[in-house]
């Protein structure tokens, strides 16, 4: 459970940078790889773990690029083909309409409101 809380810590508070400071009232640079102790060693290690459990959530959400842009070319043509259905309610209508717009949102993709 610990490893998985300094994950979330990493995650939260942003990565870990090993850094050094330069003389006694120097200001505080980067570390030099080779001038990294074992403690910075394992903190950069899990920097990387959750830079990479960050990516696998994103791309399990949103897919790869390929798959994104294709989704966005995809709502955006049910968009600007929207049209009420015979059989549809105003409000059955309206949850459709909402989704589109909200599912395009949550890819970066915004309608622009002058064209609503």
């Amino acid at each position: 459970m610990a490893k998985d809380s300094e994950l979330w810590d990493i995650i939260c508070d942003g990565p870990h940078v090993p850094m050094k400071k330069l003389g006694e009232t120097g200001p505080m640079v980067l570390k030099d790889r080779k001038e990294y102790s074992d403690i910075d060693r394992k903190v950069v290690e899990k920097n990387y773990r959750a830079k990479k459990i960050l990516e696998a959530l994103q791309t399990a959400h949103e897919g790869t690029t390929q798959v994104k842009w294709s989704k966005i070319d995809m709502l955006t043509t049910e968009y600007e083909l929207f049209r009420m259905k015979d059989d549809e309610s105003i409000q059955d209508m309206h949850t459709r309409f909402t989704s589109i717009i909200n599912e395009l949102h949550s890819l970066g993709d915004v309608i622009p409101r002058n064209s609503l």
